[in-house]
């Protein structure tokens, strides 16, 4: 036995104080200031020294108590039975010694069955029914002393206020857990925007915060749940059914209409339990509701009754708990990466920290929206969240622990990566680099965009040329491709003569092209392909486009201010008009004129086309042509603004919307009826303005 040195007593106190300023927050205020990996690592060391010096351990310590204080606003509810909580095991060797234990305490008995089930993250809640019938609903509170949340409980719909049982226990209390849906978390925050109203921080805190409402109105508008996993009080009363195990008792509550979850097992050996807990932590991304691990139970009532209780749990049950989801780390620093769209994301740069199973030592920051809502900035505290294989994000910031003399984040005004402007679209959340034709960040998806089917259409450059090329710095832009001979690819690995030959071969064959395929391939954002179509046919040569103004993009049909904002800003761009120049200068040319006139007539005129399937003789590429050069227009997508879509065979998923949106849907003859069909409303027009 140690003695208690001035040092560790002083440490005992302090976590005194940290760990009920945690808790009260927690289980009073349904406000959580740190993870749930951080509260335990506090309390793992106040556990650690009061075992080392046991004459430090008093009364009112943390680790003699199970939860918060119940609210005093909120009626109190004395449980006859305590409604004790779990001791927590992080390492297969807790669960072997888990089973060591279990099976000393039985005499040395040679195997156990054990119940393993989910350990759901919400609020632990008792349901009191007499007679088959709900009379109270309190949660756990202490340990000791619950709130009554009876009113707010029978708001919950999978609550049952009456057992379906012909003869009902005397007395019967189930014990289980609030939750929410993941979904329902989400449309409840999105709720809570748009009411400009604070939002919650995840869905456990939702779940809590919901339940201890003064007004059962407003639970009643929260999407809670409810999971049983046990019982407490029991008087069998008329009630004739003997139940003897855990297991039993979850069956029987789903014949009574009580909610229990499938996902549990049963097992004779820890090796089971452990196979139980990977088979659980593998499927945890998929599951509706948050968990942070799984509990394992003796089996058996007569056993779990020899086996009794320690101060503040069982001993036979244990939490076998995931590794944490969320830490507490600092921001080091907030950089800003550009993504191949051009994207700016500001990254946290982050002291290592262990959390979701690694090391992480980035956090995506998402945006600069993001970034300003919650805060961030160098040498901030933050809680990380890595879930599954997520990206790794910052969740919220301690700002008790802000640093003096911290600065907010400024999103840099030129790209990191080519000196670009950074532009950022009304209604747009995301920013982004303007030098679309010379960011290196975005040169593989420039590229690739600028040699597919739809764009310049060069054949055999696909995703591995186009990663051999920028990878040997032989392209740095799209021009670059009309200065490559044979002998320069020939270079690159795995490269023989023919198909060196051909790559040359198709990109001579590209230099000849259409003004709306050249524009479109230039990846100007905004600009699809019909906005290119329109552009070609309104000015009808590139250096009018390049040089129209917004006002005069405006007059374009279908142009709005945000693209023509975008295909301004991309004429005036010294870089980009460099490519184009360079492109010219490699030979790629095209036919202009003045302005094209739209066809004045015909009922395809105006109207918006949706292809879908394989049509019997036209291509997708020649049905486009026709439909533009007919003055329509061609979506990738059905919408309500879609007035045909063209379907031929093996039509998928866009001819069910088409259906649901009670779209015409008509085939190739009828489509090339349609192209040489009047335009009747134009008739229909002109009747009524005579």
């Amino acid at each position: 036995m140690g003695s208690p040195d001035s040092s560790s007593a002083r440490r005992v106190r302090e976590l005194h104080v940290e760990l009920e300023r945690l808790n009260r927050a927690y289980y009073e205020l349904d406000e959580p200031l740190v993870p749930d990996a951080e509260y335990d690592r506090l309390f793992r060391e106040l556990e650690a020294l009061e075992a080392a010096m046991p004459e430090l351990r008093t009364a009112d310590s943390p680790t003699q108590r199970v939860g918060g204080a119940a609210r005093s606003d909120l009626p109190e509810v004395r449980h006859k039975v305590a409604m004790l909580s779990l001791g927590n095991a992080f390492s297969e060797a807790d669960i072997v010694n888990f089973d060591r234990r279990v099976r000393e305490g039985l005499d040395g008995l040679e195997s156990v069955v054990y119940a393993a089930e989910l350990k759901f993250d919400g609020l632990a809640i008792s349901l009191i029914y007499e007679k088959g019938v709900l009379v109270q609903a309190a949660t756990r509170g202490d340990g000791n002393v619950g709130e009554d949340v009876t009113p707010n409980a029978r708001t919950i719909g999978s609550i049952p206020l009456r057992l379906k049982c012909e003869k009902p226990p005397q007395l019967l209390e189930v014990r289980g857990e609030a939750l929410m849906f993941r979904s329902d978390f989400e449309h409840l925050n999105r709720r809570q925007r748009e009411a400009n109203e604070r939002e919650f921080v995840n869905p456990r805190n939702a779940a809590a915060g919901s339940l201890r409402q003064l007004d059962a109105r407003v639970t009643g508008h929260r999407p809670l749940r409810f999971f049983a996993y046990g019982m407490g009080q029991f008087e069998a009363g008329a009630h004739e059914r003997e139940i003897t195990a855990h297991h039993e008792l979850l069956d029987w509550y789903g014949e009574l209409g009580v909610p229990v979850n499938s996902l549990r097992a049963l097992s004779d050996s820890p090796q089971g339990l452990l196979d139980f807990y990977q088979r659980v932590q593998h499927a945890r991304p998929t599951l509706p509701y948050d968990i942070d691990g799984v509990v394992y139970k003796v089996d058996s009532f007569a056993l779990q009754r020899q086996l009794g209780f320690v101060s503040r749990a069982p001993r036979f049950a244990i939490a076998h708990k995931f590794p944490a989801e969320e830490a507490l780390t600092v921001v080091e620093a907030i950089d800003v990466q550009v993504g191949r769209t051009g994207a700016l994301t500001p990254v946290a740069k982050l002291k290592p920290v262990f959390v979701g199973g690694v090391t992480v030592t980035n956090a995506t920051l998402h945006n600069e929206d993001e970034v300003h809502r919650k805060d961030v900035r160098e040498g901030d505290t933050v809680v990380v969240r890595r879930a599954g294989d997520v990206i790794p994000e910052v969740v919220s910031v301690l700002l008790e622990r802000r640093v003096a003399g911290s600065t907010a984040f400024v999103m840099p005004r030129v790209c990191p990566v080519c000196g670009s402007e950074v532009v950022r679209l009304p209604g747009e959340a995301v920013a982004r680099c303007s030098g679309e034709l010379v960011c290196s960040a975005q040169r593989k998806q420039a590229l690739l965009h600028f040699v597919s089917r739809r764009a310049m259409d060069i054949e055999g450059v696909g995703d591995k040329l186009v990663e051999q090329l920028v990878e040997a710095k032989m392209v740095e832009s799209p021009a670059d491709l009309f200065t490559l001979t044979p002998a320069d690819l020939l270079k690159l690995p795995r490269m023989a003569e023919k198909s060196a030959a051909n790559v040359i071969a198709s990109i001579a064959k590209a230099r000849n092209t259409t003004l709306e395929r050249f524009l479109f391939a230039l990846g100007i954002r905004q600009v699809g392909e019909s906005t290119a179509h329109d552009l070609a046919v309104h000015f009808g040569s590139l250096a009018a486009i390049l040089a129209a103004g917004e006002e005069e993009l405006l007059e374009v049909r279908d142009i709005g201010p945000v693209v023509a904002a975008s295909i301004r800003r991309f004429s005036l761009e010294p870089r980009n008009r460099d490519v184009i120049d360079r492109l010219k200068a490699g030979g790629v040319t095209w036919s202009e004129g003045g302005k094209r006139a739209q066809p004045s007539q015909g009922a395809a005129r105006g109207r918006t086309f949706v292809l879908t399937g394989t049509l019997p003789t036209l291509s997708r590429d020649e049905a486009r042509e026709r439909i533009l050069a007919a003055g329509g227009r061609v979506s990738t997508s059905v919408s309500n603004k879609t007035d045909f879509v063209i379907a031929g065979e093996s039509a998928g998923s866009k001819l069910e919307e088409a259906k649901r949106l009670n779209i015409a849907i008509i085939d190739e003859p009828a489509f090339l009826a349609l192209l040489h069909a009047p335009d009747a409303s134009s008739d229909e027009r002109q009747k009524g303005s005579k």
